[in-house]
């Protein structure tokens, strides 16, 4: 049997099983249903608030967006915490003990994540669709945009995710992430059109991929109307996917080299010395 083939296939039934687990679990469940009630109830009211120039309401506007940061927030943020905890916890240590282990965990973690998180974003276009006057989702092209979007989206963020993850080696530290990532989704044009942030605000969140995600997500779901708010008046489809194809290739290229350092460094005593820091820090 060839090793590589059997470490795809045992990540993948992994993956199916923490997929089930999670949506089983009522605390990964509340993790995920509260935060996403939270935020669909505040665009709920504005449905009746229109933007300018559009028949679109700032809710219909900002639902899309949503659905393209949760792909951001599952796949930076989620497979970042998945490294960072497993090293700790001695899970990814275990994982390097075994023949071709380190592949199947990751294509089982990356698996289950990619798997919840088209869940989740099912979820939300099933409320927002229901909800949210003036989304049109109707078309093929709109459906194939869509799936590309989605797929390029995680493609782009879940190798960033490892990198991070590579990098930090202490869950005290996920902070040193989660805050600047918050600052970027405050300017990507999450909740309000990007156009209303000065200039220089917005090259900066034009770098990021979550623009672009939200982007995409909006010409794939809103009015052709609703590119009036847009910068240039244009969704620029080329240049996003452009975009997320150069975050993902950078990402995969950096991601593989990272992961091998990390591994070569764990070690029982590298693993002991962290969780001892981490009772010390946390009691």
């Amino acid at each position: 049997m060839n090793p590589t083939a059997h470490a795809y296939r045992t990540g993948w039934r992994r993956a199916l099983i923490e997929t089930k687990v999670s949506l089983t679990t009522p605390s990964d469940l509340l993790g995920f249903v509260i935060p996403a009630a939270i935020m669909v109830t505040v665009l709920l009211f504005l449905r009746g608030v229109d933007i300018e120039g559009t028949s679109v309401s700032l809710g219909s506007m900002s639902m899309p967006s949503l659905i393209g940061m949760m792909i951001v927030w599952s796949g930076v943020i989620g497979v970042q915490g998945m490294l960072v905890m497993d090293r700790t916890n001695g899970t990814l240590l275990r994982a390097k003990s075994m023949p071709g282990g380190m592949t199947g965990y990751l294509v089982g973690h990356l698996g289950s994540i990619a798997i919840f998180t088209a869940f989740s974003v099912v979820e939300l276009m099933v409320v927002g669709l229901v909800f949210f006057d003036g989304l049109e989702f109707a078309s093929p092209d709109r459906w194939l945009l869509f799936v590309s979007v989605f797929a390029l989206g995680l493609a782009s963020t879940m190798p960033m995710g490892a990198v991070l993850g590579a990098l930090i080696d202490n869950p005290r530290n996920m902070g040193l992430v989660t805050i600047p990532f918050m600052g970027l989704i405050a300017i990507s044009g999450i909740f309000y059109p990007i156009t209303a942030l000065p200039g220089w605000l917005q090259a900066i969140g034009q770098v990021f991929p979550t623009y672009w995600l939200g982007l995409g997500m909006r010409h794939a779901m809103l009015p052709d109307a609703a590119v009036a708010v847009e910068i240039g008046d244009s969704w620029r489809t080329p240049t996003m996917f452009v975009v997320l194809a150069a975050w993902a290739a950078l990402s995969m290229v950096i991601a593989p080299k990272l992961l091998s350092r990390m591994a070569r460094r764990e070690s029982g005593s590298s693993m002991a010395a962290r969780r001892k820091m981490v009772e010390q820090n946390w009691g």
